[in-house]
């Protein structure tokens, strides 16, 4: 005899229980803390915007129209290199790298500049639709953020959009995606107007965790400067961390989860 009707279902809802929720249903992504290892002198007029490190130079992007440029920075010192201005009515956001190019995004006027990166002569540029916070790359596509909870994949020769991942913590959207940087086959990305940094897996999406840099500035002149700015040294596993408008810039150890 068959068992009756709220018995088999019973059974059959145990049994998707143990083999189909996934852990991101229940856990929330573990939370690192931070080391602070070196801190080195920064522009406090620099509204920063995006951040890698190449060569033993860091390259720095800063926003606010008619203040927008693109830098090269001495670690040590904080001293700028070499710069190029954007024209006025461009508010610039994230850079990075391509070969021997460095990309820029801005904000709202859906154009990018690509740029020799020796001497910063514009090489060509290109438009996309809506806007441009982040920018980084995985040696196969750039990834841009766009203040929503979706990462962009583009093709890094033809600028074309290949695909979107939805950014997810414990199965819900993370909005505010910022600058970017790739580390070890993450992208870590600031959350905007947080002192956190999240932990992505490109694949699928998923918040893997996150990093809480709570105090690592306490004394902030007002509401825009916060944290803002990811750079990795992949040769020496050196990451460094600063904030738009801040007086410095910081070398960091993570600490182990919590």
């Amino acid at each position: 005899m068959n068992p009756p009707f709220e018995s088999r279902r019973r059974a059959l809802l145990t049994a998707l229980a143990s083999t189909t929720v996934t852990p991101w249903a229940w856990a929330a992504p573990p939370v690192q803390g931070y080391k602070v290892v070196n801190s080195y002198p920064h522009d406090p007029d620099a509204f920063t915007q995006g951040l890698f490190f190449h060569d033993g130079f860091l390259y720095e992007s800063t926003g606010l129209r008619g203040r927008s440029s693109i830098r090269k920075v001495d670690l040590a010192t904080g001293r700028v290199l070499q710069a190029v201005e954007l024209p006025g009515e461009f508010f610039g956001e994230g850079i990075t790298m391509w070969g021997d190019r460095l990309i820029g995004i801005t904000w709202q006027e859906q154009t990018a500049f690509v740029l020799d990166l020796k001497t910063f002569k514009l090489w060509r540029k290109f438009n996309y639709a809506g806007e441009g916070w982040g920018i980084t790359h995985d040696g196969r596509e750039l990834i841009m953020s766009d203040g929503t909870a979706e990462l962009r994949f583009l093709d890094p020769l033809t600028f074309k959009e290949l695909r979107r991942v939805r950014v997810t913590a414990s199965g819900r959207p993370v909005d505010l995606l910022n600058e970017l940087e790739w580390v070890d086959g993450e992208v870590y990305a600031n959350v905007w107007q947080t002192d956190r940094i999240a932990r992505i897996n490109p694949k699928t999406g998923q918040v893997t965790g996150w990093i809480d840099l709570t105090g690592l500035l306490p004394q902030r002149s007002g509401a825009d400067d916060v944290l803002n700015g990811i750079a990795y040294d992949a040769k020496a596993r050196r990451l460094f961390v600063t904030g738009k408008l801040w007086p410095k810039l910081f070398e960091i150890q993570l600490t182990k989860p919590r």
